[in-house]
């Protein structure tokens, strides 16, 4: 349905977009501004390499660096692509990872505690920015800015709840025989630290890129990056396509759509 609805506001944007003026505005990127997209692209992929150093850790499992970097790297890179983390990371994870002797089961509980990184990361970074800049996100959603704000703060609450939770005793969670002990208090604030500087970093490589006269702030920039990369997770389109970019294009609309798209496809290629 997700899917759906962004290939129809896609259509309807792109019925009103001039193609060259979309080839010109791609071209009129400056080298400043490909080379900080390039640097926070590197930026925000060795950070992913930290998602499997701390899931590994929190196995007791020891591997190279080369080995997790590439893992990680190699993982993120397919899933971000074809959708499916849990399958397609997996997968490639295992691939990778039995050669050092990881049984699936270990690569199952990797691939969680990975996930958990990403997911406690993106929670924070939206928490702040609902409470920081909630009109971004208001003006999307049409949803009242105090209300958003509100949601923020029990965000907020929840993860305060569940740094508790883990802090007081070993959690452990059990599915069919298979057990998985979270991270404790200390590694899941390095989860939390790691995956709010990941989103920070990915979403700077668009930010740079958008062209001049945009008029919205990187915070409240922030607010939309992480609403559409949701949005996008959660249509399972390969790579979020089309609603990532459905979304950007509705959030922005002050430049040109054609200024706009240019910077995405720019965004698509860097990242």
């Amino acid at each position: 349905m997700l899917f759906g609805a962004s290939v129809f506001v896609l259509f309807r944007i792109a019925s009103d977009v001039d193609l060259a003026e979309v080839s010109v505005a791609f071209r009129a990127e400056t080298a400043r501004q490909l080379g900080l997209a390039l640097l926070l692209t590197v930026l925000s992929y060795l950070l992913l390499t930290a998602y499997d150093a701390v899931a590994l850790r929190q196995l007791g499992v020891k591997v190279a660096y080369r080995t997790t970097a590439f893992a990680s790297f190699a993982s993120f890179a397919v899933s971000f692509n074809l959708g499916f983390p849990v399958l397609t990371g997996g997968t490639v994870r295992y691939w990778i990872y039995s050669s050092s002797g990881l049984r699936p089961g270990k690569v199952a509980s990797l691939t969680v505690v990975a996930g958990l990184t990403f997911w406690l990361g993106m929670g924070t970074v939206l928490a702040a920015s609902l409470l920081t800049r909630p009109e971004a996100v208001a003006e999307l959603v049409y949803v009242n800015a105090g209300l958003l704000r509100l949601i923020g703060a029990a965000a907020f609450v929840l993860l305060a709840i569940y740094l508790a939770w883990v802090s007081l005793a070993r959690r452990v969670v059990r599915i069919h025989g298979w057990r998985l002990e979270l991270p404790g208090l200390s590694l899941t604030v390095c989860q939390i630290l790691i995956g709010a500087a990941d989103i920070c970093a990915s979403a700077g490589v668009l930010f740079v890129l958008l062209p001049e006269g945009h008029a919205i702030g990187y915070e409240a920039f922030l607010a939309v990056y992480v609403v559409a990369t949701m949005l996008g997770i959660a249509s399972h389109a390969p790579g979020g396509l089309g609603v990532f970019e459905a979304t950007i294009l509705i959030a922005l609309s002050t430049p040109s759509r054609e200024s706009v798209l240019g910077a995405l496809l720019l965004f698509r290629l860097c990242y």
